[in-house]
């Protein structure tokens, strides 16, 4: 008698269901890489900018006014381009910031399938438009600003988007494990998007933003076509045609998992317990995070004299520790229990990491000293992060005090992330401010915030988790103990 073959057994001892879980993690993970994917070739190209201009080869034919900016973009060729690089990642940030709490609200009443597919495609569009600001020769500094701030509105239907999808999709068995793996797209995209826009960034930078937008537009396109945003009946049966699947004639095929209770108000999903904790929390957990993100790279470059390439290069080293302190946060905290203890504890160990010393003697010992450092910083800082933008804010949208409505989950996730959002708008703009006078000021800046993330987190830990959320007859939601 014939035996099936070993990968045939593999495969068909999944049931559909988890097929169905593994193609929709597996869609919102690339979904979401693209978004990141096309937020970091502006950390990279800022050192193209504004560079040492004495040190680089000018044509002869090139009539030279100023030997050390000659070769820098208009408007950033003035002594405060730090300041500039701090209003443009801002313009990014705030519009993302503000975004973000209505988000939440329109992606629980709008089918997410539409609504995270038109944001994909937007975002590629505006991406793409501020590096046709190279080709266009363009040199006004609103126009830029402009594009940034209008790319940071679109970007808010990410998140809540492909949380409330997973959410839909997932119970809270090993969320936290899971989650830690499915986020690591944030620090999959910074990688992706750092060396896409590193190839670019010496030669026509312009090509750094326009490749990523190519991208996430075509993302856009996949997310129309393929996305299933909740569990369905039929689907996970075994029906032998596309029309009894999604027949509007037959009874059991309009039968889905999701429940039909109204959305929840975005005052009645503050006074879920822990939501305004983990959200404060965030906010410097956030600051720090984004920082890095759009400073380190040209930090790199000033301290270790790389250029824009080697810097953008060496720096993703930093993401791809995120991924594994993302992974690891899960883990011990789905086995211990403690989502808050688990953060607090990384949060401590990471403080005295983020210091200008720390970071400037290792930069300028052996180059794999140098990346191991990067490595364990980036899984400190990023693993909390990571926990409270994933399982955290899944669990505080599926609280039990909620009794069974899935309708707050998106909204939730959009409170907490459009909390920790306005941190990372302040993080960067703080630093474009402070570097000037020393980048030691800006690790100090670094050090604060990771304390106060760790308070604030203690007393996440204490709050009350007895009390829930009731709707009344006339749709107001009270907070119950």
């Amino acid at each position: 008698m014939r035996s099936l073959a070993p990968g045939i057994k593999l495969i068909t001892s999944f049931s559909r269901d988890s097929w169905y879980r593994f193609f929709i993690l597996l869609l919102t993970f690339v979904f979401y890489t693209t978004y990141h994917l096309s937020r970091k070739p502006i950390s990279i190209i800022k050192s193209q900018l504004h560079r040492n201009c004495s040190n680089v080869i000018h044509p002869a034919d090139l009539n030279i006014t100023d030997n050390d900016t000659w070769c820098d973009w208009a408007p950033f060729d003035q002594n405060n381009y730090q300041n500039l690089f701090g209003v443009l990642d801002n313009c990014f940030l705030v519009a993302y910031a503000i975004g973000m709490f209505f988000s939440g609200i329109f992606g629980e009443r709008l089918p997410l399938r539409y609504y995270l597919s038109s944001g994909m495609i937007l975002s590629g569009i505006f991406t793409a438009l501020f590096g046709l600001g190279f080709y266009w020769q363009i040199h006004s500094l609103w126009y830029y600003c402009l594009v940034q701030a209008l790319n940071g509105l679109v970007q808010t239907t990410g998140w809540p988007a492909v949380v409330a999808c997973v959410g839909n999709w997932f119970g809270k068995g090993k969320r936290g494990f899971i989650m830690g793996i499915w986020n690591s797209h944030t620090s999959v995209g910074n990688i992706l998007g750092s060396l896409i826009a590193g190839v670019y960034v010496s030669s026509a930078w312009g090509l750094s933003f326009i490749v990523p937008g190519i991208i996430i537009a075509a993302a856009g396109v996949i997310c129309f076509l393929f996305l299933v945003e909740s569990k369905c009946l039929p689907l996970l049966r075994n029906s032998s045609s596309i029309e009894e699947i999604f027949s509007a004639n037959t009874s059991t095929a309009v039968e889905t998992v999701e429940d039909h209770t109204e959305a929840i108000s975005f005052c009645g999903a503050l006074r879920i317990p822990g939501v305004v904790e983990f959200s404060l929390c965030l906010l410097f957990a956030k600051l720090v995070s984004y920082t890095f993100l759009y400073w380190l790279p040209l930090y790199i470059a000033n301290v270790a004299h790389f250029d824009p390439k080697k810097a953008g290069d060496l720096s993703t080293l930093f993401d791809v520790g995120g991924i594994v302190g993302g992974i690891l946060a899960g883990l011990i905290s789905d086995y211990s229990g403690g989502r808050a203890t688990t953060c607090c504890a990384m949060l401590i160990i990471a403080a005295p990491m983020v210091s200008q010393t720390f970071f400037s003697f290792f930069l300028s010992l052996l180059r794999l000293r140098a990346k191991c450092m990067l490595l364990w910083c980036g899984a400190l800082v990023n693993g909390p992060y990571a926990l409270i933008t994933t399982a955290v804010s899944a669990d505080l949208g599926t609280h039990e005090c909620l009794r069974g409505n899935s309708r707050a989950l998106s909204t939730v996730t959009a409170i907490i992330d459009g909390t920790g959002s306005i941190g990372a708008a302040v993080g960067p703009l703080l630093a474009g401010l402070i570097s000037p006078t020393g980048w030691n000021n800006v690790f100090y800046m670094l050090i604060a915030a990771d304390v106060l993330a760790c308070l604030v987190r203690l007393k996440a830990d204490v709050c009350c988790p007895g009390s829930c959320i009731r709707r009344s007859e006339d749709g107001v939601d009270t907070l119950q103990g």
